[in-house]
């Protein structure tokens, strides 16, 4: 998945977005034992869409700070803090 990919994927418009092709976040299964990258590409490949997607049939529509940290830095630190619970 390209950065060009990703942005066009973070503009999709919540209320305009087929729900039928949303992924439940819920669905989605990690292998803890695989590196961080490998849990990353296996999230990214699951879930398709990682800024619009389902949990439990509500739409989620995820948002970052224009001058926040990315997408990468974000999924990174979410999967270290399960990693460590």
């Amino acid at each position: 998945m390209t950065t060009y990919e990703l942005d066009r994927m973070s503009q999709t418009e919540i209320d305009k977005a087929d729900r039928t092709k949303l992924v439940d976040i819920q669905t989605i299964k990690i292998d803890p034992l695989q590196s961080v990258v490998q849990r990353m590409e296996s999230y990214i490949k699951q879930i398709k869409n990682p800024y619009l997607f389902l949990c439990g049939g509500t739409a989620v529509k995820m948002r970052f700070e224009p001058d926040g940290k990315d997408l990468t830095h974000k999924l990174k630190n979410y999967y270290i803090s399960i990693k460590t619970c």
